[in-house]
């Protein structure tokens, strides 16, 4: 039996269409509406179109969607092209984030990316109509006598990786020369209410995605550390510029000051802990100096200390000279504490570890 239909079974895909498509017919004009564009789905077909010459893609934005949205937070929304292009910009920087990474994906997408930026393909998103339908029309230059105008594929495919060979789709092909005329007007229509999707849009997406081929090697690492070691590596050696007189600004005490600091902000306390002699007091009250430029000049401290130590606590932060107030005691005599709550920092040290 000789039928248009096809259903993406048995070996007859919308793929496998395209493919025969563009391999029969000089194709110069590609011109796609869906309802639906997924990037992963265009790296499927870009091996067939890298000769064409023209390609539009006309993509129906879900604005009923914006509205009801619009409307539960009180505000009153007209349809905006900036609102209406981000969102379309926000989807397809997650399907390029979420395709899985194969030299396949990665060389569609750039390929993509590119023809975007040359002017070979152009991008429009309709702001105003909810639109669902799918068409594909393929136009050669010039009449041919044998193989015509070209070809219409409409159906219910959208232009994605499943729609095109594995969901279940009904789609037929015209190559009528009214069919090819009557889809081209309506695309045309459509295609001037669309907004532009500028350069510049679409080499953001680039950007904000791993298709970035710009990175080198030490940015990579910069960023790998950035991402484990958090704020922890962010720093400057100089940040402590005011120690008291005869101590000396040690980097390590520096990077300690400064991991210390991030963690007590994110865990409200943490563990200091070394061998002896690499400077755990000063690095503790450094500490505490910086939490009282952060938390404020009324801040109030607590230092509960071995009674072998309280010497050298009680000089050290003499020779601080802080500005706000530190109460001592120490670690036999924690009973006596009453309103442990009206203090913003406490140091509890022994003599092996500090916290």
């Amino acid at each position: 039996m000789s039928t248009k239909f096809f259903t993406n079974e048995e070996n007859n895909t919308l793929l496998e269409k395209f493919e025969g498509i563009f391999k029969h017919m000089n194709i110069h004009f590609f011109d796609a509406l869906v309802g639906f564009f997924r990037a992963s789905g265009y790296f499927r077909i870009y091996p067939f179109i890298k000769e064409v010459q023209e390609i539009r893609i006309l993509v129906g934005i879900d604005v009923d969607k914006l509205t009801y949205q619009a409307y539960n937070k009180g505000l009153e929304f007209l349809p905006s092209t900036i609102t209406t292009k981000e969102k379309f910009l926000e989807t397809l920087k997650k399907d390029i984030q979420h395709a899985a990474y194969t030299k396949e994906v990665e060389e569609g997408m750039l390929h993509f990316i590119q023809a975007v930026l040359n002017g070979k393909i152009q991008m429009r998103i309709h702001p105003s109509k909810q639109l669902h339908a799918k068409i594909y029309i393929f136009r050669q230059k010039e009449m041919d006598k044998h193989a015509g105008w070209g070809s219409v594929i409409t159906g219910s495919s959208n232009l994605t990786e499943a729609g095109l060979k594995s969901n279940f789709e009904f789609n037929v092909e015209l190559r009528d020369h009214d069919d090819v005329e009557f889809a081209t007007a309506t695309f045309e229509k459509l295609w001037e209410e669309g907004i532009p999707l500028a350069i510049a849009d679409v080499n953001e997406v680039k950007k904000k995605s791993y298709l970035n081929d710009e990175f080198t090697p030490f940015e990579i690492y910069v960023k790998f550390l950035i991402e484990y070691f958090d704020k922890g590596i962010d720093y400057d050696p100089d940040d402590i510029k005011d120690l008291p007189l005869n101590y000396t600004r040690l980097r390590y005490q520096v990077d300690a000051v400064n991991e210390g600091f991030e963690k007590l902000k994110r865990y409200n306390g943490f563990f200091l802990a070394d061998v002896v002699g690499l400077g755990k007091t000063i690095v503790s009250l450094m500490i505490a100096k910086k939490f009282a430029l952060y938390n404020g000049l009324r801040t109030r401290a607590l230092v509960v200390y071995p009674p072998a130590m309280e010497h050298s606590w009680k000089k050290t932060v003499n020779d601080f000279n802080f500005p706000f107030a530190i109460d001592f005691i120490i670690n036999g005599s924690l009973h006596k504490i009453k309103h442990a709550e009206n203090y913003d920092l406490i140091s509890l040290r022994s003599r092996d570890i500090a916290h």
